[in-house]
Formats: C-alpha cells, structure tokens, sequence
C-alpha cells in the first residue's frame, strides 16, 4: 500500500525549514538552511531541491511524495507570489510557486507563513475541535492566521491576516515594511530586545543583562534572565505581553475568537508573556467578549506548526 507524503517548507526571515510530513502529521525527515546563505530565490531553490533529494532517497518503496506545500511572509494563496514581504531580502513580487513547479513537477500550494501555522494547529494541534481562532506567530515579526467557521481567512487578495502590520504606536518604531509603529516591531522577537535595550538605557535598575555585550542581548538571554527573577528582563516581557494583549482585543472584537494560540519566538518563553497578555486583552475587551477567550501555547511547540501547516494544504487542496 503506498503511504502518501507531502513536503512542507517553512520560509521564515531567519531560516527555512522543510520535512516530509503523512497525513497524520508525522514528520518523516527534515532539513534546514539559513536565508543568510542565499542572495536569490534560484539559490534557495538549489539548496532545498539538495535537501529534498538526499531526503526522497532514504524512502521506503512504498512511500511516495504527492505535492509541496510552502508558507512565507506575504505568501499569497491566490497567485501563487511571495509579494513585497519586509521580512525577507527579496523585494518586490517572486512568484515562488511557478518556480518550484518547474523544479519539482509536483504540485505546489503557497500561504501566508502564519496561514500555515494556524493549518498545522487546526488539523494536528489545539485547535482541532474548533472553527473559530487565531494563531499569532512570533519570531523576527508576527505573523497571523485566523480562522472563521472552520475556514482560514484569505480576503479578496489572498493576504488578509496581517495583525503584526496593523499600527499600535502611531510614528513609533520603524518596521520593515516602511511604515513607523507597526505591532511587530514591539511584540517579536526583536521588539523585545529593543524594549530590552530601552529599558537598560532609561533607567538603573541592577540586571544581570547589564554584564553581557550589546549583541548579546539577544531573546533566549533575555528569557533565560527572567526565568532567574531579574527584573528588568520580566519588566520587558510585562511591556511585550501588554501590547500583544490590547491588539488581540482588538482582533477579538472583528472575529470573536474561542482562543488565540501563541507560536514560536518569545512564545516558548510561555507565563513570561501569556500573563500580560491575558491581563491586557481582558482590560481592553468589550464586555460582551470578556472572559470568554483563551490565550494558549501553540500544542506543536516542540515540533515545527508551520512544516505541519505547509504540509497540510497539500491533502487539503488535493
């Protein structure tokens, strides 16, 4: 009996990760490269098309791989485009799912990289008995996939679910996509060391970040920090977790939500930042939503949602 597979690629602004998932969302092999390593899309191709032979030679006879399924910033499900992600080197409209078709003549489907997470929840994680949530994915941005009646929400364009880009502090911080105050250049990974690093400039408070170099004040210390009680590091959690909460009041609000599954990044680092969060989307609720949502770990914490996610469009739109 063949055992169908599906190769999921997960493209994030740090790093691509790809495996080989069946459909009951066991990663059967996985590999990885660093988007440092390439200058262009036709150098990322070479490097995953390695990865994936020297995978698909270790298959069983039986085993037999059916499509790819890929999620990217600004991945559009519609035309296929990787389109003006300010996350990632390569500017402008690439249109990835024409060239991996010529690559690998299979099919191939691209979403949203937080579209992939919320898949991989919906179908292996927390979310399977639910129709109705959010997956925020935090990592070099924040991204996020929400899901309504059971269906992921892609717009009329194919990039609705862009929460990471909506403002929360009108002329603040610089984001990469241009704009100035985005809630990703507060709640990711790099948002917290930047609050990090404001707060050991701002004030005197004794930390055990103030012994470590500039480029070491990086999100595992700071996590490893608070984790020992060092204030200033809970401090900058505390401010993270509050903005992340009043913005999810706000996405409550439009899609009322059963709950808001948290992944990746500054995630991992669980009550550090669930609790702010918690706290701030309950003061910031309408009364009607109070007390009625959720915010939890992603369940696939410890493997990899988005690989899972990719993976799982193949069997959906198959």
């Amino acid at each position: 009996m063949i055992k169908e597979l599906a190769l999921g690629i997960d493209i994030g602004g740090t790093n691509i990760v790809c495996g080989l998932v069946d459909k009951k969302g066991n990663l059967i092999a996985e590999g990885s490269c660093s988007m440092a390593d390439f200058d262009t899309p036709e150098e990322m191709m070479v490097s995953i098309s390695e990865k994936f032979h020297e995978m698909k030679s270790n298959l069983k006879t039986n085993q037999k791989i059916v499509g790819i399924g890929i999620g990217a910033p600004n991945g559009n499900f519609f035309n296929g485009c990787i389109e003006n992600a300010p996350n990632l080197k390569w500017k402008g409209k690439i249109p990835l799912v024409k060239l991996f078709k010529k690559n690998f003549k299979l099919p191939v489907y691209l979403t949203n990289d937080a579209n992939a997470a919320a898949l991989g929840e919906m179908i292996y994680g927390g979310a399977k008995k639910m129709k109705d949530f959010i997956v925020i994915t935090i990592g070099t941005g924040l991204g996020s996939g929400i899901v309504a009646n059971g269906k992921l929400i892609y717009g009329h364009d194919g990039l609705a679910g862009e929460l990471g880009h909506t403002i929360y502090q009108p002329g603040g911080r610089k984001c990469g996509c241009g704009r100035l105050g985005c809630l990703e250049t507060y709640v990711s990974s790099s948002g917290l060391i930047k609050t990090t690093k404001e707060l050991l400039e701002k004030n005197n408070t004794k930390s055990l970040l103030r012994k470590l170099k500039p480029n070491e004040i990086i999100s595992i210390n700071i996590q490893a920090a608070a984790i020992k009680g060092d204030k200033l590091a809970i401090n900058a959690y505390e401010i993270t977790g509050a903005i992340l909460g009043q913005k999810l009041a706000d996405a409550v609000a439009v899609t009322s939500p059963e709950a808001i599954f948290l992944f990746g990044g500054i995630s991992r680092s669980g009550n550090l930042l669930i609790k702010p969060a918690k706290k701030a989307l309950e003061e910031n609720l309408l009364s009607v939503y109070k007390n009625k949502v959720k915010i939890l770990q992603s369940e696939l914490l410890d493997k990899n949602a988005a690989v899972l996610g990719a993976a799982a469009m193949v069997w959906c739109e198959k």
